[in-house]
């Protein structure tokens, strides 16, 4: 850049206000750069400014020199300090003429790897130690060098790169290998009878848990069963799971659940086994495979039960209200949205909601029946859900389980609540 016209500290601030937004990057050297600070310097006279007129000029440099402002106040002190010696303002610090020696070499790092090897990767002291024995109680020359290495310095060598590469090993992950259940998606084949479950928590107070809810429908004709327990240890779950599983009107042949404890367990695998049912679990990176009851959490369980902190006491409370009003009321006029499989014309499965499909769990139960699909059990006909469920409008229904609901939800509130 030619700044010779550049003579006044007036032009400098209309040069440094007309080009404000503007950065400057230096391409030359610092040599180059020291040359130009000393020419402006010369130019302006910058001893014999104003305290104001020298900021000028430092404000400029700063823009085009690309130094900070405390770079350019020592640079401008040393160049004030030798313009009478006549001495050029020059860099006074460079590179060294030699790289400092170092007192490991390759070899002794190779010696390093094959001794951590060797002992597999024992504590620091202890490969120092051996290193020392090495040289000195045995008389192995290669080792005159790493007797003297340091603790400290031992794991510097072993963050090196020469180290890292000798040293370098890739583990891949270990899956769980839990034989309880079977990690795979179920497959119904069109029947009913091959439930999904999965737990809500109702959320904490003051670190105190609140009761968990338990959703399990089956995958085919969406017949839910909600129940309620006080914690997810096996005191309680047991007697509950055995609850929900009665609840069905026909015969389960597969629970699928994730792979959380409380459902693949001992206590529970065997219970299911007493009862001929198959065991699945989701796969890893599968998030479909429990889809079903984990929409059905949000669209049934927080829609009517909400988020708020329920204390454990209740939970048997709410079960006698699942199992009395919310599940009849959930499966006989509650409708669902059915999907029909179509097949697109990249030759990919896709499901449409047509609301030809729209229907209740025991509408879609009728059909399965009519087509052989489902095994009722004993002592369970088709025609006495019907007339059960007709003994109501699908309103009178929904309006007495939310008159249920609001008693019920009356006994959560404290005083305290209430005010």
């Amino acid at each position: 850049m030619d700044d010779t016209r550049l003579t006044t500290i007036a032009q400098l601030e209309q040069f440094l206000s007309a080009n404000a937004q503007v950065e400057f990057s230096p391409h030359g050297d610092d040599a180059q750069r020291y040359a130009h600070i000393s020419r402006v310097l010369r130019r302006f006279d910058d001893p014999g400014r104003t305290k104001r007129e020298r900021g000028v000029v430092l404000a400029y440099l700063r823009h085009t020199s690309g130094y900070s402002r405390a770079q350019l106040t020592r640079l401008v002190r040393r160049w004030q300090a030798n313009r009478l010696a006549a001495q050029p303002l020059v860099k006074r610090y460079g590179a060294p003429a030699a790289p400092f020696a170092r007192k490991f070499t390759p070899g002794d790092v190779t010696l390093l790897v094959e001794m951590d090897r060797a002992h597999e990767d024992v504590c620091g002291p202890a490969i120092a130690h051996l290193l020392h024995r090495a040289y000195h109680v045995y008389g192995d020359a290669r080792y005159a060098r790493l007797a003297t290495l340091s603790v400290s310095h031992l794991y510097n060598l072993r963050k090196s790169a020469g180290y890292r590469a000798q040293r370098l090993h890739l583990t891949k992950t270990r899956p769980v290998n839990n034989p309880i259940g079977t990690r795979r998606a179920p497959q119904p084949q069109g029947r009913a009878g091959f439930v999904r479950i999965d737990t809500v928590h109702q959320g904490d107070l003051d670190g105190i848990k609140g009761v968990y809810h338990i959703t399990c429908v089956d995958a085919v004709s969406q017949w839910q069963v909600q129940a309620c327990v006080q914690g997810i240890s096996e005191a309680y779950l047991l007697p509950v799971l055995a609850l929900v599983i009665a609840q069905f009107p026909f015969e389960i042949a597969g629970f699928h659940s994730d792979n959380g404890s409380e459902y693949i367990n001992a206590r529970v695998a065997k219970m299911l086994e007493k009862l001929r049912i198959e065991q699945t679990k989701s796969r890893s990176r599968h998030s479909n495979d429990n889809a079903l009851a984990e929409s059905k959490n949000a669209s049934v369980v927080r829609k009517h039960m909400g988020y708020s902190h329920i204390p454990q006491p209740h939970a048997q409370i709410i079960n006698a209200f699942y199992q009395t009003v919310f599940n009849p009321w959930l499966n006989g006029h509650r409708p669902c949205l059915f999907a029909t499989e179509i097949t697109s014309p990249k030759g990919k499965i896709v499901k449409r909601y047509a609301h030809a499909d729209v229907k209740t769990p025991l509408a879609c139960l009728a059909q399965l029946s009519a087509q052989g699909l489902v095994r009722f059990k004993a002592g369970v006909t088709l025609e006495a859900l019907q007339a059960q469920a007709a003994a109501q409008t699908d309103l009178a229904a929904a309006q007495a389980m939310q008159k249920a609901k609001a008693a019920l939800f009356a006994r959560f509130n404290t005083p305290r609540q209430q005010a």
